[in-house]
């Protein structure tokens, strides 16, 4: 065979080996512009689940409270802090203001100052005193039972609305996206997306949804204990055989 032909039989083959990169890049961005992962395979999903229910069978919430509302102005106040923070501050925080009136028509600058070691206490007092007169003068003195009514009040996004309406009343509305849920859905590849509203509704195209309430505790209980953002603990994880995260620890 000439030189000449040679060169173009080669330049063809690396247009074709080109042209089939291409062709394999393209299906797989069409794939991931659900956000979905590759994880998502519904035996899989299943073995999650089962693992998460053997670890955790009666995670529940960590914020103390003993009523919605209480668990809503917590809720509001665990933005940027701990729960553990949060409990600390309750402890005496419900007892000067037993309810949404007491809230609604407290003293900012005294309400401030009860509510500064949970940070950003001047965004939250305003949530808090807003939430509270809404619930007084639009919904009876109750917090609302639908998503789309707790979305109207002050400082609270669908996060604070699936937990209040999941852990109080038991309905299921969504899946809680904190910190912790974003985190894992990533490292267990049920999402490909970093957004907290798209990461939602990934979860719920894959988890049956009268699991999404106690999946939400479960993941978050886990990421709390085991599933640490810097140094997860791989070598305890009831989840690593199913777990092909890039910072895995083992």
């Amino acid at each position: 065979m000439a030189p000449k032909t040679k060169k173009k039989t080669a330049a063809k083959k690396q247009s074709a080996s080109a042209k089939r990169k291409a062709q394999k890049l393209a299906r797989k961005a069409k794939a991931d512009k659900t956000g979905r992962g590759a994880g998502t395979d519904p035996k899989r999903v299943a073995a999650i689940l089962a693992k998460l229910d053997d670890a955790y069978p009666d995670a529940n919430c960590e914020l103390r409270h003993e009523n919605p509302f209480q668990l809503l102005i917590s809720t509001i106040l665990s933005a940027q802090c701990t729960d553990v923070r949060v409990n600390q501050v309750a402890e005496t925080l419900y007892k000067k203001y037993p309810d949404a009136k007491a809230f609604a028509y407290a003293t900012p600058s005294e309400l401030e100052m009860e509510i500064r070691p949970t940070g950003f206490f001047r965004n939250k007092t305003k949530s808090v005193m807003g939430a509270s007169k809404a619930i007084l003068e639009r919904f009876g003195g109750e917090v609302p039972r639908t998503m789309e009514e707790i979305l109207t009040l002050p400082g609270v996004a669908r996060k604070t609305g699936n937990v209040v309406l999941g852990t109080a009343y038991g309905i299921t509305s969504g899946i809680v996206v904190d910190t912790h849920v974003l985190r894992l859905s990533e490292r267990l590849d049920l999402t490909r997306n970093d957004d907290p509203k798209k990461v939602e509704q990934d979860l719920m195209q894959v988890i049956p949804r009268e699991k999404w309430i106690q999946f939400s505790h479960q993941l978050i209980w886990h990421g709390r204990r085991v599933c640490h953002a810097r140094k997860p603990k791989c070598t305890e994880c009831n989840l690593e055989s199913l777990c092909y995260s890039k910072d895995k620890t083992v």
